[in-house]
């Protein structure tokens, strides 16, 4: 298949490309540099210029390929709402190009928000209209192309998703960490994060891809259902050499600022539907590991 993969050049994007022309796929990455480029073509793949922005870039990157991975979505947290509802319009805009045909969509969504409290969240498990969520906008823009006919699947990240050159939560855990000299956690620290290593992701999304399911399908990229969070503030302030405590819900709030809410999550996640379905198993080393490593603790 020729894939069109918006994200490209990004941290998971980029390992996708790396498993689609593995598997003998033929890739057009978006990017918007000049570095960009030069980062597709040293890794095989043919470049497209645009954004998510530009619309009509993404229709003649749609348009001009068999499938498309969605894996781009601007990170830029002070602006969380904005940059979900300029998801929502880049999916409406690729999905529009599709309609009428089953080349599929595979489109990426945050298992958090879909969050069940009183057990591990399933693919089945919905987002609630009501959720102050703005990520929800991804969803709801897949789930009205797959009432138009669209070969549309959502595939749902965890809170983190790690390997070596991770820009996400960990890093940002880490940095807290490192300015405030201590790693904290709320209260004991019970709170879960599931967990994928980016390789065991971008073998999901081929996967998704190639499967090709009627619309409306929801996988997890989840290979550890929940991490405890005080474990993972231990393996921080281990890889720091720094005091690892836990503190009351008023200090880690104050603590962490605007990461709070992040930081409190509670969203053990199951993948069993997702294995079924996809034979996807995940083989690479889980997060404990990967912060013990070390490398994420040099600059």
């Amino acid at each position: 298949m020729r894939v069109f993969v918006t994200g490209a050049t990004g941290f998971v994007g980029s390992a996708v490309v790396q498993e689609l022309i593995k598997a003998g796929h033929e890739v057009l990455g978006l990017t918007r540099s000049d570095e960009g480029a030069k980062a597709l073509i040293s890794a095989g793949a043919q470049v497209h210029r645009g954004d998510l922005e530009d619309l009509e870039s993404l229709k003649s990157g749609v348009a001009a390929t068999d499938g498309v991975i969605h894996t781009g979505f601007i990170h830029d947290f002070t602006k969380y709402k904005e940059s979900c509802e300029i998801d929502r319009r880049a999916i409406e805009a690729m999905g529009s190009v599709l309609i009428g045909s089953d080349r599929p969509l595979i489109v990426t969504s945050g298992i958090a928000i879909a969050t069940k409290s009183e057990r591990l969240v399933k693919e089945e498990d919905q987002y609630s209209p009501s959720s102050p969520v703005p990520r929800i906008a991804t969803e709801q823009a897949a789930e009205a192309l797959a009432e138009k006919g669209v070969h549309v699947s959502v595939v749902r990240l965890p809170p983190t998703v790690h390997d070596n050159g991770d820009h996400g939560f960990v890093p940002m855990l880490i940095g807290i960490a490192r300015e405030t000299g201590i790693s904290i956690y709320k209260e004991q620290g019970l709170n879960r994060w599931p967990a994928v290593h980016r390789l065991d992701a971008a073998l999901l999304f081929r996967l998704a891809l190639e499967k090709n399911l009627a619309g409306g399908t929801n996988f997890h990229a989840v290979a550890e259902e929940g991490i405890a969070f005080h474990e993972i503030a231990t393996a921080i302030g281990k890889g720091l050499h720094i005091q690892v405590a836990g503190k009351s819900a008023v200090e880690a709030d104050a603590h962490f600022g605007w990461f709070a809410h992040f930081a409190g999550l509670d969203c053990p996640a199951s993948s069993s539907d997702t294995k079924e379905k996809l034979g996807w198993h995940p083989v690479q080393r889980g997060l404990i590991a990967d912060l013990e490593n070390g490398d994420y603790f040099t600059l």
